[in-house]
């Protein structure tokens, strides 16, 4: 007795349902990388637009974000939430040159660091993704394909 589900096709309806959904899901990871990389782009020329140049210290690190303390030459003392931009390599107590945007002192950089360290940790995760969806939405999409109750040869 052939399954119903075979019979009207269900199942390889939903594997075609399948295969699209990776690939969207896909396309929605590389989005976000972009517009993160895009992000970086924008706080580095609200920078350059606007420079101004500290010395700050490194309060704390940790995975999510790096803070310091620094001074601007009207003497306020900031210490921005978000955290430092492109903080790789710093440790607590350091002291370490830094580039904000005068305007907004809660947009700071590491002094010389720019957004062009963001492209390899975002596109390295983006090729890992797709590493991992394409070959997973080809190989549902195949079995979208095959015909209900079909034989594969040996």
């Amino acid at each position: 007795m052939v399954d119903d589900a075979v019979r009207t096709g269900a199942r390889p309806k939903a594997w075609l349902l399948v295969s699209r959904s990776l690939v969207v899901l896909g396309a929605v990871v590389t989005l976000i990388g972009v517009i993160l990389v895009a992000a970086c782009w924008r706080d580095d020329l609200m920078i350059e637009k606007r420079l101004g140049k500290a010395t700050a210290e490194v309060v704390s690190v940790s995975f999510q974000r790096t803070v310091v303390r620094f001074a601007t030459p009207d003497g306020a003392v900031h210490s921005p939430s978000q955290g430092l931009l492109y903080p790789d390599g710093l440790e607590p107590g350091q002291l370490v040159r830094i580039e904000y945007d005068t305007s907004d002192p809660e947009v700071v950089r590491v002094a010389g660091r720019t957004a062009v360290l963001a492209l390899l940790p975002v596109g390295t995760f983006l090729l890992a993704v797709w590493a991992v969806l394409a070959p997973l939405a080809w190989w549902c999409a195949r079995n979208g394909r095959r015909r209900p109750g079909g034989h594969r040869g040996l």
